[in-house]
């Protein structure tokens, strides 16, 4: 012991024991502050790979209309491509009580809904006082990240989207000129 010591010493480095119980104890001579910065490296390198996975909520009434359903799916199927896990909540007050069939059939019709987006039923409706829960977490093999981000897609008015209409080309002299579409009708504005 006393002679690794001396070689660590010599060395301008650090004698860390290994295995203290072990004849003869074994021991390494290394730089202990460069040891424990290439350690927190690899413990943040295995942060970054780390992921979270969030639970949302989604909570809807058993005389929800199919607008309403269309937009908490178009909010469930955002939250499938970000990973993130979904509770779905249906809460009956009062007299839709006496018609949980019926919310149960709407219950069943959203989690098929949703289901086709790529999501992944975790847990079967259950009834828990007045409320119905399910779980629903994103299937890997069917969502996928989206490619554009919210801004580079338009919604028309008939509801389908498309890309920007906008488009940058240039005239005769070289100038870039912004071409629109309005209507059908094509409008030219030189850019300044």
């Amino acid at each position: 012991m006393d002679e690794a010591r001396k070689i660590a010493e010599g060395l301008g480095v650090d004698l860390i024991e290994i295995s203290p119980n072990a004849v003869p104890p074994v021991v390494k001579a290394i730089d202990y502050g460069k040891y424990k910065y290439t350690l927190q490296k690899k413990i943040n390198e295995a942060k970054k790979k780390q992921v979270v996975v969030l639970l949302k909520e989604i909570q809807f009434r058993p005389n929800i209309d199919i607008h309403d359903i269309e937009t908490k799916v178009r909010h469930a199927e955002k939250f499938l491509s970000n990973g993130d896990k979904i509770k779905l909540v249906m809460q009956f007050r009062g007299r839709e009580m006496a018609y949980k069939d019926l919310g149960m059939e709407k219950f069943h019709k959203i989690i098929k809904m949703i289901e086709a987006l790529g999501g992944l039923l975790e847990s079967p409706p259950k009834f828990m006082g007045n409320r119905v829960f399910a779980m629903i977490s994103p299937d890997k093999k069917v969502v996928a990240k989206p490619t554009k981000s919210g801004s580079d897609v338009r919604r028309n008015a008939d509801g389908t989207e498309s890309d920007h209409d906008d488009k940058a080309e240039k005239d005769d002299e070289g100038d870039s000129v912004k071409k629109k579409t309005v209507e059908g009708q094509e409008i030219s504005s030189p850019n300044s």
